[in-house]
């Protein structure tokens, strides 16, 4: 699997999540099995680029490459700036986001809401591309299949996306107007696959490793990016990898396995937050990771009073050498299905 001239480790990516996928759980993901992780989204706005948020989101320090960053706006020559800054900054791999489908992205005619608009989704592409051509660096991008059902214009705007020399099309099976309500369609990335000679990468409902190989058989697709299923279960990369290679299913990760994960996350979270904010936005990643266990209704309601890195640190720890005192390997039900509005409580974030 390559990304222009970028080999990558395998064909498991980690889908980009504002409010989720940072620096720390992109590492995490990637330590658990993802061959690839994008960034969160980062603004084309020159005025924000040295804000507090968007300074942590263009954090790498440590991190493995190849660096991708997605960078989201609605002016081209705005997006081509942020392309070469972010590349100045360490980027090896430049994502073009026209998938987002949040209010305050699409409200701005930014996200998803350029599919609406053909020709400047294009421009967007074209200065982007070349602002990212003459240093090596290829050029992705992310899209739905379209705005709403009677407007799938996914595979139109991806043959003009390979054109242009965007180097890989990520499609998520749903259209803006779905948000993430129903169930990903395939068959339109499917049709994406079939007309490009470049990689093209399936999302959307990949939740399973049975899920995972379906998907990659039914559409052809390079590669799959796996979003909110992660969310509390990063282990689910080296699941499917597992299974796309064996046919077998690895048995749950030993709980104690589990704990030691989370406790490095939380600490790697808290250095690139601080305290303050550090506590508060850890909080989501504790309670994805507990949703499902025996008792972790009950742990979330009372880790969420808490106020500090320490006491929150040592509540995680409790609450697993708890559990491992009675579970060796974790509990299956922690399989399950990611939580309800996980992506709206990702964004709000």
């Amino acid at each position: 699997m390559q990304i222009g001239p970028i080999a990558l480790p395998n064909r498991l990516f980690v889908a980009p999540m504002a409010g989720v996928t940072d620096r720390p759980f992109r590492m995490l993901c990637r330590r658990l099995g993802a061959g690839y992780a994008v960034s969160e989204m980062v603004t084309s706005q020159r005025a924000l680029w040295t804000s507090l948020k968007t300074s942590r989101r263009a954090d790498h320090s440590g991190e493995p490459g190849p660096i991708a960053v997605q960078i989201a706006g609605v002016d081209a020559q705005e997006m081509a700036d942020a392309a070469r800054y972010n590349i100045d900054r360490g980027a090896q791999i430049i994502d073009i986001n026209m998938g987002c489908p949040a209010k305050k992205v699409c409200n701005v005619y930014a996200g998803s809401a350029l599919m609406r608009n053909e020709p400047l989704a294009l421009s967007i592409i074209d200065a982007v591309v070349a602002a990212a051509a003459p240093r090596g660096v290829p050029v992705t991008l992310k899209m739905r299949t379209g705005w709403c059902a009677s407007g799938r214009n996914a595979l139109q705007l991806a043959r003009a996306a390979e054109s242009a020399g965007v180097a890989m099309v990520t499609v998520h099976g749903r259209t803006r107007e779905q948000g993430y309500s129903g169930h990903a369609e395939h068959d339109t990335v499917a049709a994406v696959k079939a007309a490009l000679r470049i990689p093209v990468v399936a999302n959307g409902d990949i939740d399973s490793p049975e899920r995972a190989r379906q998907v990659l058989q039914a559409t052809g697709c390079d590669a799959v990016m796996i979003g909110r299923a992660a969310q509390g279960r990063p282990w689910i990369f080296r699941e499917i990898a597992h299974y796309l290679a064996t046919g077998t299913h690895l048995p749950p990760p030993p709980t104690h396995q589990v704990q030691a994960w989370l406790i490095d996350h939380l600490q790697d979270h808290y250095d690139l937050y601080g305290e303050h904010i550090g506590v508060r936005s850890a909080r989501k990643h504790i309670g994805w990771a507990v949703r499902s266990l025996p008792g972790g209704e009950a742990f979330r309601a009372v880790m969420n009073t808490l106020d500090d890195c320490q006491a929150q640190l040592r509540a995680v720890q409790m609450f697993f050498e708890d559990l491992g005192s009675r579970h060796a390997l974790l509990p299956q039900a922690q399989a399950g299905a990611p939580a309800a509005n996980a992506d709206a409580e990702a964004l709000a974030a």
